[in-house]
């Protein structure tokens, strides 16, 4: 089965301006953090169809996973046609309140389970780290590219990079050349798109921003975009400007989009004053500065 092109999540430009709401327990805490509790599915799912009601004709794709709110977006038919559905793939090893520790597939997903009527794309996080599991998640996401290829969607492969206890004790971790090494070990396993950590995590001054985008960029087979994950709000429009500049075509963001909207009484008063300016910034930077998808 024939996947479509990447036009199908892409801005007409060639770019991306997406926005993620696949979080899960991590959406649960930022509740329970904000002084909200920790609120049941429910609340998760409304949250979600909100921030979709509120960002989706903005956004060029929308992610979001199967347990909270998939089939309500897609029987709502919330999202105008031309914003692409991304679906989580990716099963998650996260202990309550913590960050995710390990992924693997979701074979309820990649298995055919899951009716993918109307989904363009489907999206695998990866824990990257230098340990024996290594070669487990080359597999894993080779698997995830074939099976995507063959559901008929598109593949986009999110690695995130942590430090292994050794690295951490011996001082030896570098963020930025492992967000450039796990480009260069995953990115040639042929997904339709790669989103990676900003680098930096959008810190320093604007030139050096550059310069460690320019060498993400060269490290990166393929289209890329970034993630907001570990950049502060205020950090995230430069960073992508940036990245954008050295050859990423856009972006996949949700915190630096919505975060501080959890948890409130209004929230869709506050994503349409705080989140929609966001967004419609952040996408006229991809309109302005992204390198088209078909360049790369």
């Amino acid at each position: 089965m024939n996947a479509p092109t990447l036009d199908a999540i892409a801005t007409p430009g060639g770019g991306f301006a997406m926005v993620a709401m696949d979080q899960r327990e991590s959406l649960r805490d930022m509740y329970d953090k904000a002084g909200a509790g920790r609120p049941v599915d429910s609340v998760l799912v409304d949250f979600k169809l909100a921030v979709a009601d509120a960002l989706g004709a903005g956004a060029s794709g929308f992610l979001i996973d199967r347990h909270y709110g998939f089939e309500d977006l897609r029987s709502r038919g919330t999202l105008p046609a031309g914003t692409g559905l991304i679906l989580a793939a990716d099963a998650l090893d996260q202990q309550d309140g913590g960050p995710v520790q390990d992924t693997d597939l979701d074979e309820a997903v990649v298995g055919g389970q899951v009716d993918l009527t109307g989904v363009a794309a489907l999206k695998l996080l990866v824990i990257w780290r230098r340990d024996e599991q290594r070669q487990r998640r080359i597999d894993m996401v080779a698997r995830f590219v074939a099976e995507s290829r063959r559901l008929g969607v598109l593949s986009v492969l999110e690695p995130v990079v942590r430090a292994t206890d050794r690295e951490l004790a011996d001082g030896s971790w570098d963020q930025q050349v492992a967000i450039c090494e796990a480009a260069h070990e995953l990115s040639p396993l042929g997904a339709s798109l790669y989103k990676a950590q900003v680098p930096l995590s959008g810190q320093g001054t604007a030139d050096q921003q550059l310069a460690a985008s320019r060498e993400l960029g060269d490290a990166v087979k393929g289209p890329w975009v970034v993630l907001s994950q570990g950049v502060r709000q205020t950090d995230f429009l430069p960073a992508v400007r940036a990245a954008c500049e050295a050859g990423a075509s856009g972006f996949l963001a949700g915190r630096a989009l919505w975060s501080d909207v959890v948890g409130l009484d209004d929230a869709a008063t506050a994503l349409a004053e705080r989140s929609v300016p966001r967004l419609e910034a952040l996408r006229a930077t991809v309109d302005a500065h992204a390198t088209p998808w078909t360049a790369r």
